[in-house]
This record gives C-alpha cells, sequence and structure tokens, in this order.
C-alpha cells in the first residue's frame, strides 16, 4: 500500500474529490417514473371516456371503461419490461414514445386475442375501442413530447450525470456532463493503490455514465476499472475484443465512437428489490434481535468498562471505504485498526465476551445499522480490512479480480460464508475460494437467491472458524 498516496485523500486533495461528488439524480427519476404511470393511467382512462362520447354519445361509456381497465395492467406491465419508464425516456421524447405507443399496441392486441378466445368480443365495441386507441396514442405521445420542455423549466434539463474522464487520449465532450482531469485526481489505472481506488469510486459515485478517453495502451486497464466499480463505462476507442466490450455506442455529433466496457451488475428494478429486501430486513432483525443487542452491549461494558462498538474502515461498493460497526471483541489499547494481523485460535487481544460473540458471530450484527444506513446489503461479499492479507500478501496482490468483488454492496452474509469460506486467511486459497464465490454470487444475482442465502447463514452461525 503507498502511504504516501494514500494521503493524497487528505487535506485540499480530499476536498477537491468531494467536491466533484455528483448528487443522486435516482430519486429525482424515480418521482419522475412514478408521475408518468399517473399521468398515462389518466390519459388513457380519459382518451377511451373521449372516444365513447364521439362514437356512442355516452362519457365514460361503461363498455369503453371496461376495456381500457382490462387492459391498462397489461399495458403497465410490458412498458416496465421494454424501458417506456426508464431514465433513457426522460431524456429522448422519440424513443419514450416508440416504447409507450410499443406496449399499447401490444397489450391491445392481447386483450383482443384473449377477448377471442373467451368470446367475450360482443362486449366491446370495435369502433369505439379503435378511436379510443388511436386518441390514447395521440395523448401518449403529447405527453413525451411535453416531458422534456417540463424537466428542462424544473429540472435545468438534467435526468443523468456524465463524467468524462480525460487521460491523453482524444478530445471529447458531452453536454450537461463534468470533464476532469485524471492527473488531477492523481487517477492510475496501472496502480493498485486502494486509497486511489476510494478516490476514483467517489468521483463515479451517482454517475450515470462515465466516458474514459486515454491512449490505446492503458485502455485495458481502465476497462477494468470500471468494471470494478460497476459503473456504466465508455472508453473513447476503435473496437478492441481485450477490453471486454459490451456494446457500441455512436456520438455522431462528436465523430467518435466509444466501447461499452461495462454496465453495472444490476439494474433500477433489480436495485429496488435488493434495497426493499434490505429495509425490511434490516429493520425487523433489529427489533427481534434487540434483547441480543442489550445483551451483548452490557455484557462488553461489565468486562472492561471500554466502548461497545468497533468501528472498522473496510472497502465498500465501488472500492469506496465506509466506516463498519462491530461489537467490541478485542481488548482496549489491541484493536486492529486496519486489520493488519488476521485473529487465530488463542489470540491474547480477544476478551472473553468477545470469544463468544465472534463464534456465535454476534459481534457482526450491529452491522444491520450499516444496512439501513446503504454502506451494506444482508447479501453481498463480505467487506475486507485495508490490511487484511492471505500468505503474507495483500488480497489484490493475490488476485487483481478482487477489486471487481466490490461492484455491489459488501453483505453482512454472503455466498463464501454459507460455503463455509469463513474465518483467516492464512493461504492464498482461502482468499480464491471465497473471491469466486463471490464473483459467482455477482454475476448470477436474484432476489431468490439473496433468500436462500439468507436461511442457509441461520445454520452456519456457529463455526469453528472464528476466533
Amino acid at each position: 500500500m503507498n502511504k504516501q498516496t494514500g494521503q493524497l485523500l487528505e487535506g485540499a486533495q480530499a476536498d477537491n474529490v468531494d467536491h466533484k461528488v455528483a448528487p443522486s439524480l435516482e430519486r429525482r427519476r424515480l418521482r419522475a417514473y412514478a408521475a408518468l404511470l399517473l399521468v398515462d393511467a389518466l390519459v388513457l382512462h380519459l382518451a377511451f371516456a373521449l372516444a365513447g362520447l364521439l362514437y356512442e354519445g355516452l362519457w365514460w361509456y361503461p363498455r369503453n371503461m371496461l376495456a381500457i381497465q382490462t387492459m391498462l395492467p397489461v399495458f403497465f406491465t410490458i412498458a416496465l419490461y421494454n424501458r417506456t419508464y426508464g431514465a433513457k425516456s426522460l431524456g429522448d421524447w422519440m424513443f419514450a414514445s416508440r416504447q409507450a405507443l410499443t406496449a399499447l399496441l401490444l397489450s391491445a392486441a392481447l386483450l383482443n386475442f384473449v377477448a377471442f378466445y373467451t368470446k367475450s368480443n360482443a362486449q366491446f365495441s370495435r369502433v369505439s375501442v379503435t378511436l379510443g386507441l388511436i386518441l390514447s396514442g395521440v395523448a401518449i405521445v403529447a405527453v413525451r413530447r411535453l416531458m422534456p420542455i417540463a424537466i428542462n423549466k424544473f429540472w435545468g434539463g438534467r435526468t443523468q450525470n456524465s463524467l468524462i474522464i480525460k487521460d491523453g487520449g482524444p478530445d471529447f465532450e458531452l453536454d450537461n456532463s463534468l470533464s476532469i482531469s485524471a492527473d488531477e485526481f492523481e487517477l492510475d489505472p496501472t496502480s493498485h493503490d486502494p486509497y486511489m481506488f476510494d478516490r476514483l469510486g467517489k468521483l463515479l459515485q451517482n454517475q450515470d455514465k462515465v466516458v474514459i478517453s486515454t491512449p490505446r495502451e492503458r485502455r485495458e486497464e481502465w476497462a477494468f476499472l470500471l468494471k470494478s466499480a460497476g459503473v456504466y463505462g465508455e472508453i473513447v476507442s476503435e473496437p478492441a475484443h481485450v477490453l471486454g466490450t459490451v456494446g457500441v455506442h455512436r456520438y455522431e455529433q462528436q465523430g467518435r465512437t466509444t466501447l461499452v466496457v461495462s454496465t453495472g451488475p444490476l439494474g433500477l428494478r433489480s436495485r429496488i428489490s435488493k434495497r426493499l429486501f434490505d429495509i425490511v430486513l434490516a429493520g425487523g432483525a433489529l427489533v427481534l434481535l434487540s434483547p441480543v443487542f442489550l445483551y451483548a452491549a452490557l455484557r462488553i461494558k461489565l468486562e472492561d468498562g471500554g466502548p461497545i462498538l468497533f468501528v472498522q474502515q473496510r472497502v465498500g461498493r465501488g472500492n469506496k471505504f465506509f466506516n463498519m460497526l462491530k461489537f467490541r471483541s478485542m481488548k482496549m489499547g489491541k484493536n486492529d485498526a486496519k486489520g493488519d494481523r488476521s485473529t487465530g485460535r488463542e489470540d491474547d487481544r480477544i476478551t472473553k465476551v468477545g470469544g463468544m460473540i465472534r463464534r456465535t458471530s454476534i459481534d457482526e450484527l450491529p452491522q444491520l445499522i450499516n444496512v439501513l444506513r446503504g454502506d451494506m446489503s444482508i447479501v453481498g461479499p463480505r467487506p475486507h480490512a485495508l490490511g487484511s492479507r492471505a500468505n503474507n500478501k495483500y488480497f489484490w496482490e493475490v488476485d487483481a479480480q478482487y477489486w471487481q468483488r466490490h461492484c455491489l454492496k459488501p453483505g453482512l452474509t454472503g455466498l463464501a460464508q454459507v460455503r463455509g469460506h469463513r474465518g483467516a486467511t492464512e493461504q492464498e486459497k482461502d482468499l480464491t475460494d471465497r473471491l469466486q464465490s463471490d464473483l459467482e454470487y455477482i454475476s448470477g444475482w436474484s432476489l431468490r437467491r439473496d433468500l436462500e442465502i439468507v436461511f442457509r447463514t441461520v445454520f452456519v452461525l456457529k463455526h469453528d472458524n472464528a476466533f
């Protein structure tokens, strides 16, 4: 670890990084999606009501309203899956119109198909329903055309955060984007300094798109960093398979082509479902386990009168540092803040109560607070201290893919833990076994797998490798 580089986070350099951290626009977009859903529901109802008035002479014609109310759940289901309500739809009204019209036509076709086989076509007026669909299409396009006007007025035209990092490559600019110099922030893609990873992680925080302009010989290293950070990333470059390219994006106004080298492991719906899962489970566990919290706190305090909690800096999502909470299990003055020394059997630093809470995993319970804060997840790769080693090597020295495990939030438990890969990392295999499980979990994430891992964790809370 480069101590001098790490100190760059202090003083003016740290302030400089903090000033470049982008505000999160995700809540703003979620509010826009919710508003758009409600507006669509309203205009579709009004369109079919108007169609009934024009053709049948009846406002809110019952058969017309039955048709739209039957079709609406199907429309929303298709629309949510075809990105009708997505970030691109907020910034591109023509794309948004195409996706919404596609969802409308598919839902109408499905309604007609079901009505035909259930012999319920007679319940609907074909002319009136067709007129309602035409009016709905016009209304949907009108709403999408007005969206950019509203966004420009109330949000200054910004629906996404874009960051351009210039590292000696060709000139590249984007409207409404922030450009920084890699040299200014000491960003070196060939470095494995954790402080550099933390600095980069802070700069990429809340960014929806990151574009790197760099010479050919540094593109592969930048692609690795973007994948490790778990962000959508592009590199200004000619096609090159060694980068692990997942797509190509052309900017006609710039006359440039970028390679999409990373997209982040989870989409918006997956992130929302995982976060709701975390909040519900962590909140419920804090209430149910409050007697255990009180018991552990009293035992720790009564043993030596020292602090109840131990706060240690760990590596989190995007390789940024965060403060992880644990019940203190070591004697005062012997806490290992950087994790330079792994605990072992008969460790003289462990208190009496510390040995018990470590064997039963009770020492990890305060991390439920980290979950509610958003630093951690219930399930994910376990966070490690900066000084952690295997066979006297830092983890990233054993395998550079170590950084890629941080593209998701760290977890209270994980796939590696329920497979028995726990405790001290004395040999390199102790790390590589965990790393393989972590990367497998990231590549195949599902809410069902999270539930399965939580269930399996109950049976491995007490284990022999905890000391």
